[in-house]
């Protein structure tokens, strides 16, 4: 995964998938897809970055044409498609007990809790929305929790405004890293994790500068990400979060931000 177009001023794309390169109907703009073909005809590299597990990115990594490691759960691992290969594996750990044990038991009745591990997921919580959910992104889910501690835990309400939910997480396991990645979703991770660190450290195992990154989101658990960047965009439809942290902020996901990004990298076009 080395840079062979070294003329090009950012020689890595990241891009986060749901809202940013996949639209709401679950499909990759096909505008963006093109683009990043002919990044990458140009010597660029394109990596993923997602809250999804390798399973559920896999058939959009494909369907690019992608070899380059996955960067998952948000950070919390990164895997080599071709061989399987965990580059990063991070789990609860310590931090599962109290999740599980204190944490889900004193969740409102409308929020539904998930664990993953592995590339399963299991029910804690049934709800509505969890339900919804799982069906949108076709997960099955498993009905007793893992054996061992979980990559992650996502907690999913039934309508926007998670603060009372981040300020629960935080009196059961302080330590947890907590992300934002759709209205409604909120997800504990272990410590370390984040899209940035696992950026971080794919950069530095293949001696890629940052600023030599460009990195594209929409949702609050990009912002680190789209902060740490050489060159950070921001889906002109997402979050403000977002958008207030890049230094570029481009179209809409339905009408090609990824696209945008890419003519704005390669100097060919003007992005909104």
């Amino acid at each position: 995964m080395t840079a062979t177009g070294v003329h090009l001023r950012y020689a890595w794309i990241v891009t986060d998938l749901d809202g940013t390169l996949v639209d709401r109907r679950l499909r990759i703009v096909e505008r963006s897809a093109r683009a990043l073909r002919r990044y990458q005809e140009l010597g660029g590299t394109v990596v993923v970055a997602t809250g999804r597990n390798e399973v559920s990115a896999g058939r959009y990594h494909r369907e690019l044409g992608l070899t380059t490691p996955l960067i998952v759960y948000n950070g919390a691992r990164i895997t080599d498609p071709g061989t399987g290969a965990r580059l990063l594996d991070l789990d609860l750990g310590g931090l599962w007990p109290a999740v599980r044990d204190e944490l889900v038991p004193a969740l409102p009745q409308d929020v539904g809790a998930v664990a993953f591990s592995g590339q399963d997921a299991y029910v804690l919580r049934h709800s509505p929305a969890l339900a919804a959910y799982a069906a949108r992104d076709r997960i099955e889910l498993g009905s007793a929790p893992p054996a061992g501690p979980p990559t992650k835990v996502m907690l999913i309400s039934e309508r926007p405004g998670l603060e009372p939910l981040a300020r629960l997480v935080g009196a059961t396991c302080p330590a947890a890293r907590l992300v934002q990645s759709e209205d409604t979703y909120l997800e504990i991770l272990p410590p370390g994790a984040g899209k940035e660190n696992a950026l971080r450290h794919l950069a530095s195992a293949h001696g890629m500068p940052l600023a030599r990154i460009a990195a594209i989101g929409d949702n609050p658990n990009d912002t680190a990400m789209v902060r740490a960047a050489g060159l950070g965009a921001a889906v002109g439809d997402g979050h403000e979060q977002v958008r207030g942290a890049a230094d570029l902020v481009v179209g809409a996901c339905a009408l090609g931000a990824v696209a945008d990004l890419v003519e704005h990298v390669l100097g060919t076009g003007h992005p909104a």
